[in-house]
């Protein structure tokens, strides 16, 4: 019979370990010891400014599609090497998702991007319908006759995936906010 490994906290010195945490811990915006995924999503409001200053639409397409490439590849490996499906210390699945939102929606007022942040946060964090189903979809481990399944590509996608869909939600909130209010 397989043993476990023990799940594992991420502090300063396994985000410096190696190259995938700092990645999916959002260069240490999810060591925050309240509300991590609220602190990686204001890391990404942050970097997002100050990035959208030398990037264009192109090339915040192209920086999408690489951040979602590599962040699967750096949240499985993160979650691995800490033992648990989805840790709440691995943020870089909000900082893609409100970067995706802040994108789209660009160009916005800090008023209509703070709606944005909120607006996000609320589906990220309460799961409602869709966002509640995607949660659920891949990080489910299943238990075998030698214990619970290791954690895999699935699973790190998984912890993009519902913050993906959380953004998709965000963004059709929004557009029916402009249509019924232009």
């Amino acid at each position: 019979m397989a043993t476990a490994t023990a799940p594992r906290r991420a502090d300063a010195r396994f985000l410096l370990a190696h190259p995938a945490h700092a990645i999916a811990l959002g260069f240490g915006s999810g060591l925050s010891p309240v509300a991590p995924g609220t602190v990686g999503t204001l890391w990404a409001w942050l970097a997002f400014v100050v990035l959208d200053r030398w990037l264009d639409a192109a090339q915040w397409g192209w920086l999408l599609l690489a951040g979602t490439a590599v962040g699967w590849w750096a949240c499985t490996r993160t979650a691995q090497r800490l033992a648990v499906a989805d840790p709440s210390a691995i943020v870089w699945d909000e900082v893609i998702a409100f970067w995706l939102v802040l994108w789209l929606v660009t160009p916005a007022g800090l008023w209509a991007q703070f709606v944005a942040f909120a607006l996000f946060r609320f589906f990220d964090a309460a799961k409602p319908g869709p966002v509640g189903w995607a949660d659920a979809l891949f990080k489910r481990r299943g238990l075998g006759a030698a214990g619970p399944a290791p954690i895999g590509w699935a699973q790190g996608f998984g912890i993009l995936f519902d913050d993906l869909v959380a953004a998709g939600c965000t963004l059709i909130a929004i557009a029916l906010w402009r249509f019924v209010w232009p």
